[in-house]
Parts: structure tokens; sequence; C-alpha cells
């Protein structure tokens, strides 16, 4: 008898550990703690699920994945843009998963057709331009600004940013590399100055005035422009006579080894959930990737635009040719 007591308490012990361990979901993130933090206590305080994180830079997250192997701790990676996710999914750290939730409230276009990963929120990557020396009349698509009129007008980021190889991808998804190509060395023909380290900077040099132009994510100029509303720049959304705007996201894929994936899945479906996506249009002036859920008052005073029906994931499909082609036209 006090043999089976005491089995009986180890037995309820071990369970109450596995409970205990379930309602607790480790992310690897390479969004910093403010953007996400909120999110996670949203969760917590709805559910009672502890939320643990770790923000980093995504390779070194994803090669910390890789390492890990069997023994894995995180249960979700969170990271920005496509073509990331595509590359995480390439070095097999992702399970795929279906989820009626997330298929209801997340468009196709912005999850994996793989179901390896799917969309959280968006941003568009669109034309900056100086409101003293552009009319917006001036203005048409990407492609226009490799034309002889923007010669030394031009500023654009640096090429090692991911946000522009998955730019270029989807130019070579339109056009064919041989078209897409010729826009790139327009590009770099045109540019004002050498390229700059992040979008901040190619906005602030637009509004200095030195350059008339740019191509830049949304919510960079969102940032700027809440801090300093005289800023002498505006947003524009090109290509609204063909394929559209081209968006992005930052997305969340569930590891292969993830510890308590059903608690990870009900973070994930959650985090689709207008409650949620609310807090990420707030918080960075992001776009939701739930179309249910309007943008923020400040996102939405910039108007409505065609989004580009590519798929995002054609970011990573494309990212070794887009890398190419941009070291070909020289764009550094």
């Amino acid at each position: 008898m006090s043999l089976s007591r005491s089995l009986l308490a180890v037995l309820a012990l071990g369970a109450a550990g596995s409970a205990s361990a379930a309602e607790e979901v480790v992310v690897y993130s390479s969004r910093i703690d403010e953007l996400i933090k909120p999110v996670f206590d949203a969760y917590t305080a709805k559910t009672g699920v502890n939320i643990k994180f770790i923000t980093d830079k995504e390779a070194p997250l994803m090669q910390r994945i890789k390492a890990e192997g069997d023994n894995g701790v995180a249960d979700l990676l969170i990271t920005v843009d496509a073509g990331n996710l595509w590359q995480a999914e390439q070095m097999g750290i992702l399970q795929p998963f279906t989820s009626p939730v997330i298929d209801a409230n997340i468009p196709s276009q912005y999850r994996a057709s793989s179901h390896a990963w799917t969309g959280l929120s968006l941003r568009a990557r669109t034309i900056v331009y100086s409101t003293e020396r552009v009319q917006p009349s001036e203005l048409s698509t990407y492609e226009a600004l490799a034309g002889p009129e923007w010669e030394g007008r031009l500023c654009l980021r640096t090429s090692k940013k991911v946000y522009n190889q998955s730019l270029t991808a989807t130019l070579i998804e339109a056009h064919g590399e041989q078209k897409a190509g010729e826009i790139l060395q327009g590009w770099v023909n045109n540019l004002a100055t050498d390229v700059f380290a992040d979008d901040n900077s190619v906005v602030q040099a637009v509004d200095a005035g030195q350059c008339d132009v740019g191509i830049v994510n949304t919510y960079y100029y969102g940032r700027l422009h809440k801090a300093n509303p005289q800023l002498r720049a505006k947003l524009f959304w090109p290509n609204q006579n063909d394929r559209g705007v081209h968006v992005n996201l930052s997305g969340v894929g569930l590891t292969k080894h993830a510890p308590n994936p059903e608690a990870a899945k009900k973070l994930v479906e959650w985090m689709t959930t207008p409650e949620a996506q609310g807090l990420f249009a707030e918080i960075n002036q992001e776009f939701p990737a739930n179309p249910a859920v309007p943008p923020s008052a400040e996102v939405a005073a910039w108007g409505s635009f065609k989004v580009d029906s590519i798929p995002v994931e054609i970011a990573g499909k494309r990212q070794a040719e887009a890398i190419r082609l941009m070291d070909r036209a020289g764009w550094h």
C-alpha cells in the first residue's frame, strides 16, 4: 500500500511537471524586445502561458536552432522578411503545421505554401520623395526610377540587406533576369551618393536634399515622421496601374524540435487574431497581416494602395538570383 501511494505521488508530480512545462513557450526572435514584448505580455495576461524569448540577429538565431538539433530549446522562430523565413525552412529547422484559424486569418500570399511559416505583420517597401523638389505626378513605378530623368537624384540602402534582395527577387519574377538587371543598373547609375546602411538614413537624405527619391520600408518613414511631423518627405505608392506595391512581412515558424509544439501553435494562432494584430499595427506602424484588422490611424493616413500579388515566398526562392544580379549591377 505504501509503495502504491509513493508511486502515485511520483506519477502525480511528473504529470504536474509536464503540465507546467506545457504552459511555457520559448521564442527566438530577431525582432527587438520593444516590438514583441507587449504582444507576449498580452497573451500571458489572457492565458497564463509564460513566454520566454531571446532576441538576436536572424542568422545567429537560425544557426543556434540548427546547432541545438534534437535538444532544441526554442518552440518558435520570429524574424523579418520572407527571404529569411524561407532560408530557415531550407535549413531544415522549421516544421510545417496546418491551422484552420491561421488559414482564415492570414491570406495565402503571406504564408508559406509548405505551411512552414506565416506572416504576422506587413510592411510596404515603397518610394519616398522630397516634397520640395518632386511632384507626385513625376513618379510612377519602381522601374521608372532607372530612367535618365533621375540621374544623380536617387538614394538606396545597401544591397546586403534582405529587404532589397526581396524587392529585387520580385523584379526578377515580374520581368525576368535580363530586364530586372537593366532596372538595377539604371538605379545604380542614378545614385546621388554611396548607398546607406539603413532606411532611416535614406529618408533623412531625402529630407536634407542629398537626394530627391529613395526606396524604404514604410515603418522607417513612420517612425521619423512621428518624431518630426515637418519632415520634408512623403511616401508614394508605385505601380498602381500594373502589379502594385511590393509588400513583405515579419513572420513566425514552428521549430523542428519544438519542446512544446501544441502550446506554440496556440500562440501563433492567437497572434493572427484581431486582438494581437491590432498590437502589431500600433507598436511599429506596420500593416496587419490579417486583412480584417485596420492599420493604425497614422498608417491609414498614408492612404490605401494596390498590393503586388506575387507570393512573398518568391523573395526566398529567388534570393540567390537577386544577390547575383545586384552584384553584377554594382549595387553594394
